[in-house]
């Protein structure tokens, strides 16, 4: 099997999803050293925060990036993963990425993760917006209609997926009267993520990147700008700071990703929704996916004819 690592973005959050990973050899040290630098109690918080304070986007993004690379520490100690495994995140994700990569330290993706979440918790204060998601439909069409109603593809999933993003009234109105032959879903979120709503966030999140060091990557590193492989650091930490405005183009990602001759995937943890979108968009490219929810999981990692899709 030819792997693929998945980093998940903000949604994946679960109460209590950090729990089973603070078993893993040297997770508590890494778990401290990173809440220091986020300036956030992230054992506390992925222990026993509540679903209310675990989906505050400043608490949601260091929390998962953290979560992110734990897992993958766990996922390489077993031994399937070899040192040019491609690696693809999604939205905030990409910094969990960019780690694994060896484009940031994880100190710095952890640090950045946390003032990425608190800048954009502090723009959707700004204006009142929101996102909802669109099933079904061409995804031309839907691009265009969501357009007509002043509303941005802000996450083109692919498998069926486009989440839609901007005013909260414009939502509202998507949500009333979805595209024929659409289903239209509003997400709990803060506000209009990956649009020009969040250019406060941009401009900050510029600010903190040019304090770090960055390094070309040491495997495949996939953009959510176009689903290109990257290969110079200064691009990709360039590429996730426009993010933050700019749509995340996963159904691009996911098309890379077959290119490249991925049959297999991993989703570190908290993981799920990446690995469904795989299984729909890539099925009979991908025939196995594995998520990792807890640390047993890895098990399903060993290269033997009993792993299956998870």
């Amino acid at each position: 099997m030819t792997f693929a690592v998945l980093a998940p973005g903000q949604g994946s959050q679960s109460p209590g999803m950090l729990t089973p990973w603070l078993d893993v050899d040297g997770a508590r040290d890494a778990i401290d050293r990173w809440s220091e630098r986020a300036g956030l109690d992230l054992r506390r918080l992925g222990t026993t925060g509540d679903a209310e304070e675990i989906t505050d986007t400043a608490v949601t993004q260091p929390l998962i990036v953290a979560l992110s690379l734990l897992s993958f520490d766990a996922a390489q100690q077993r031994g399937t993963l070899s040192a040019d495994t491609p690696v693809a995140g999604h939205s905030v994700g990409e910094l969990a990425a960019a780690a694994i990569a060896g484009v940031l330290d994880a100190d710095d993706a952890v640090a950045l993760a946390a003032v990425r979440g608190a800048e954009m918790a502090k723009a959707c204060g700004l204006a009142e917006t929101s996102m909802a998601a669109v099933m079904l439909g061409d995804p031309d069409e839907v691009v265009a209609w969501l357009a007509e109603n002043g509303l941005a593809a802000a996450n083109q999933n692919g498998a069926g997926q486009i989440v839609a993003s901007g005013a909260a009234d414009a939502i509202e109105r998507i949500v009333a009267e979805p595209m024929p032959g659409t289903k239209v879903r509003q997400l709990r979120v803060a506000g209009a993520f990956h649009t020009e709503y969040m250019a406060p966030a941009r401009e900050a999140l510029a600010a903190h990147a040019e304090k770090i060091t960055v390094r070309d990557p040491s495997r495949p590193l996939l953009s959510n700008h176009d689903g290109a492989v990257v290969e110079s650091g200064d691009e990709y930490l360039r590429r996730l700071v426009n993010q933050v405005t700019s749509p995340v183009r996963w159904d691009l990602t996911m098309d890379t990703l077959a290119k490249l001759g991925t049959t297999a995937t991993v989703e570190l943890a908290p993981a799920g929704t990446l690995t469904g979108l795989v299984r729909r968009q890539l099925k009979g490219t991908v025939t196995s996916t594995v998520a990792l929810k807890t640390p047993d999981d890895v098990a399903k990692l060993a290269p033997t004819d009993e792993d299956t899709a998870s």
